[in-house]
């Protein structure tokens, strides 16, 4: 198990950018895949981004493609995700997310630790 704590989130206007970190503890980290995913309210959550253990693969929903970025520094024990380019349509509460499976997977019922989430609000 590995307990995850997001942070960044907050109130930006349209095309600005916002970092979201999220910070896990346990010394397995590094085994881990890390993901990133939204709700909206009304809205099912739905996956954002996803990268590997070791970083050498990610894997991006198309609505946030060539905008986010999620990278990892395993030494620290924390996933990134920076987000550019930001549109209303992007305000949700944002979750991090961790499992075992190897590849960056989009599904979020393979992922079995969740942080409590971050609120991003995009304004136009």
């Amino acid at each position: 198990q590995v307990q995850l704590v997001e942070s960044g989130g907050e109130l930006v206007q349209a095309g600005g950018s916002l970092r979201l970190s999220c910070a896990a503890s346990g010394r397995t980290f590094s085994t881990y895949t890390m993901g990133w995913f939204r709700q909206a309210p009304g809205k099912e959550r739905e996956f954002v981004a996803a990268i590997k253990w070791s970083g050498g693969r990610t894997s991006y929903a198309d609505s946030v493609k060539d905008r986010f970025t999620i990278s990892r520094d395993n030494a620290k024990n924390t996933v990134y995700l920076q987000m550019n380019s930001l549109k209303p349509e992007d305000t949700a509460v944002y979750y991090c997310a961790a499992t075992k499976v190897v590849a960056p997977v989009q599904f979020a019922s393979a992922y079995n630790n969740w942080g409590q989430g971050t609120q991003v609000t995009v304004s136009s």
